[in-house]
């Protein structure tokens, strides 16, 4: 049903990564040198040279795999820091491959490195980290014998590489895999590299300064891979016998050419199916198109991005003569073209994956392969969103991308946008029972962020809703439901629209139920919440109209004063109380809508110092009508607050024309009609609202009602009641009730078998 669940490896990485405290210490340099220190030791700050962290066991020692799926785990939580680098001493750890990126890692951290012999490393978006300044944290073993350098995005401070750090590191004589790509790298440090490594295989070159690829040359004989992206369009770069060029790199199995950040419409003009580049002869990159032998071992061509200035004709026919297999066309008219459909692709050109926009398959392809391109991503999605508008089968596959690439693209709004519309399609119905929970907890923490980061876009924020009003996510997947409910919250004060109303009170009217009493508390207690859920209320009355809007909000504000005084008191000071005697009035007979404004009711009875505000002519008079309804459970909230109002004794009734006597008459042979029901009318998070009207002293129609409300649940639900009652020690009321002199014999019987079900499930009282 599933993809692969998460692994206990990573399980057990997630939890380190997250109480990461727990197994390091922190070292604070002092005169005398460095010292453990308890204080400070938050690692999430600014670091600063003068503090550092060891493991709090100096023989524990990690194996190199474990070594390294640490260091990732905690650079991908965003707990890598100089400080924390520390850690990764080779008394404790063995590094081989390292990859450190877009954290709070400086120069000074990665002097770490000197300890271990690295033989892949990757580095990128550091703290003014360039690439001289990574290879002088390079031990002479690792610049002997590394043989992959990813630097992509290494920027120094100054904004230029300087030669001579390339020409006094010159000892990376095994380098074979090489990615300065968005660097400085100009064109003379350009010629050093080709000149000193001789042995590189795959160049990446993407977005930097190099005006002429003639260097390339001395690289013929190795080079296999090489990736230009966005170098041909540069404004300096010189096209003259490019083509030709390119042509004696006979290695060469990869070639990227596309365009990410430049607009091929710049200084481009056409020379019959030729595109010619400004000051350029038409032996341009294109050029070769036309020389169907060139590259013989081409298998993959990239030239995504040049729109429609490829000729279809002359693509499919270089296509036709090489053994590709990938072919980049992403925002070029040539995806379009029958023969790269998936279809006439598989039938001419064999296993050629194709990387597009013009149908789902082509998308698929392109979310995989263009990782950090979110122009390309964005894109992607939004094509994605109008095929998945269609899928009637699950594809958790698809759904894994866009999450992947949701969470590599948190500060794009233009990626989150599409994601959000992307995964409600992917997820709505029956296709979300076939997502793993895990999966779908990872995505409604991303959904979250995107909610925090664009708190003012309204489609984002009901994309967000859409794919949260779920009921296989909202009820099976474990995730920060407060936090949820909090955003929810805001969405639904920001922005007045009647579809993300409804689907924000449904949201809540379910978290509400689950969350804590001290977060309820803090939800329900916000006056913004409050009014914007009571105003939903009094549109409702207004007009006369039960919908689901209604429904969803009674039931979220029923759960937001569940046992929270804060919610309860903030309703009475909004004039809830007032509202609620019209809910009923107006629609009565509505058995759903009057169970859920009596619970809320009943929540606010429960409170002592609250309850007197209840007490009025035209809400005693309703509770009596509605203390009669043929539904037990309309019945039961009735009888639930005049018990508790009536608990209060004769002088708080002093001030309606009501007996509390005669109240206390009419509701004893009402909760002795109940039959039993058939399913468990309520939930309870504690029975000590109860116990009050268990005291012996008190009126014994509150102390029935209260223990047949506590004999039904124990009934319908033993393994979650008997042990909270015995906890709360309500057991120990009961048999103050069972041995009181005066009690009636309904309660005693009522109680015994209470404690009776108590011992039945092994609870020893």
């Amino acid at each position: 049903m599933y993809q692969s669940p998460i692994s206990l490896e990573e399980i057990c990485l997630n939890v380190a990564c997250s109480n990461i405290l727990l197994f390091v210490e922190p070292e604070i340099r002092t005169k005398d040198g460095w010292r453990t220190d308890t204080e400070g030791s938050d690692c999430y700050d600014e670091e600063k040279i003068d503090k550092r962290y060891q493991f709090r066991d100096p023989d524990m020692f990690l194996i190199n795999k474990v070594s390294e799926e640490l260091l990732n785990k905690m650079m991908e939580k965003k707990v890598l820091c100089d400080a924390t680098l520390n850690i990764f001493n080779s008394r404790n750890t063995c590094l081989r491959k390292v990859s450190i990126k877009n954290c709070k890692v400086s120069k000074c951290g990665l002097e770490i490195l000197k300890q271990h012999r690295i033989t892949e490393l990757e580095i990128g978006n550091l703290l003014d980290v360039g690439i001289g300044d990574v290879l002088a944290c390079l031990n002479d073993w690792s610049l002997q014998n590394i043989t992959t350098a990813n630097f992509a995005d290494c920027q120094s401070p100054t904004g230029i590489i300087r030669i001579d750090s390339i020409t006094n590191r010159s000892g990376l004589s095994r380098l074979r895999h090489l990615n300065v790509s968005n660097t400085e790298l100009d064109q003379n440090t350009f010629k050093v590299l080709c000149r000193e490594w001789k042995l590189i295989e795959t160049l990446n070159l993407s977005n930097t300064f190099i005006e002429d690829l003639y260097p390339l040359r001395r690289l013929r004989h190795t080079l296999t891979s090489l990736c230009l992206t966005d170098v041909t369009r540069s404004d300096h770069f010189r096209a003259n016998n490019l083509a030709a060029l390119l042509d004696t790199l006979t290695s060469l199995r990869v070639l990227d050419m596309s365009l990410v950040n430049k607009k091929p419409e710049i200084g481009i003009h056409r020379v019959g199916n030729l595109i010619v580049m400004r000051n350029s002869d038409p032996e341009t990159i294109f050029a070769f198109l036309k020389r169907s032998y060139c590259l013989p071992n081409l298998k993959c061509f990239d030239i995504s991005g040049w729109k429609d200035y490829v000729s279809t004709s002359l693509l499919v026919q270089f296509v036709s003569c090489h053994q590709l297999n990938f072919l980049g066309l992403v925002l070029c008219s040539a995806a379009s073209h029958p023969d790269f459909s998936p279809e006439n692709c598989r039938k001419s050109f064999g296993n050629m994956r194709v990387a597009g926009l013009a149908n789902t398959e082509q998308i698929e392809v392109t979310l995989h392969y263009y990782t950090n391109r979110s122009n390309y991503v964005q894109k992607a999605m939004y094509y994605l969103f109008q095929d998945s508008d269609f899928f009637s089968i699950p594809r958790p596959d698809i759904f894994n991308l866009i999450v992947d690439r949701m969470e590599a693209h948190l500060g794009i709004f233009g990626v989150q946008m599409a994601a959000t519309a992307c995964l409600y399609n992917l997820t709505r119905a029956e296709l979300c029972k076939h997502i793993h929970p895990h999966d779908l907890r990872r995505m409604v923490k991303l959904v979250l962020l995107a909610m925090e980061k664009f708190p003012d876009e309204f489609q984002l924020q009901k994309n967000s809703l859409l794919t949260l009003c779920s009921d296989r996510i909202l009820q099976d997947v474990t995730f920060e439901r407060a936090r949820c409910a909090r955003l929810v919250l805001g969405t639904l004060c920001g922005f007045e629209d009647v579809n993300m109303n409804r689907m924000a009170v449904a949201i809540c009217s379910i978290l509400a139920s689950k969350l804590t009493t001290a977060e309820t508390s803090e939800l329900g207690s916000n006056p913004i919440h409050m009014r914007k859920m009571l105003s939903l209320i009094v549109r409702r009355v207004d007009t006369g109209i039960s919908d689901m809007t209604l429904t969803f909000t009674l039931s979220a504000l029923w759960n937001l004063t569940d046992e929270s005084i804060g919610p309860c008191e903030v309703f009475l000071e909004q004039g809830g109380h007032l509202l609620y005697v019209k809910v009923l009035l107006l629609f009565k007979g509505n058995t759903q809508l009057e169970t859920k404004v009596l619970g809320l009711l009943n929540n606010i009875a429960e409170v002592i110092h609250l309850r007197h505000r209840l007490l009025s002519n035209d809400f005693v008079l309703v509770l009596l009508d509605v203390l009669q309804s043929e539904s037990i459970d309309v019945s039961f909230f009735a009888a639930g607050i005049l018990a508790h109002l009536t608990s209060d004794g004769d002088e708080a009734w002093k001030s309606i024309p009501f007996s509390r006597t005669d109240i206390l008459n009419l509701l004893y042979p009402v909760v002795r009609s109940w039959p039993i029901p058939n399913n468990e009318m309520v939930t309870y998070r504690s029975f000590k609202p109860f116990f009050p009207l268990l005291s012996t002293d008190k009126d014994y129609q509150g102390q029935y009602w209260a223990v047949w409300a506590i004999h039904h649940v124990c009934v319908k639900n033993p393994n979650r009641y008997c042990q909270m009652l015995y906890n709360e020690h309500g057991h120990t009321l009961l048999n103050d009730l069972i041995n009181f002199e005066n009690v009636r014999p309904r309660i005693r019987r009522k109680s015994n078998k209470i404690l009776d079900i108590l011992r039945h499930h092994g609870i020893s009282i």
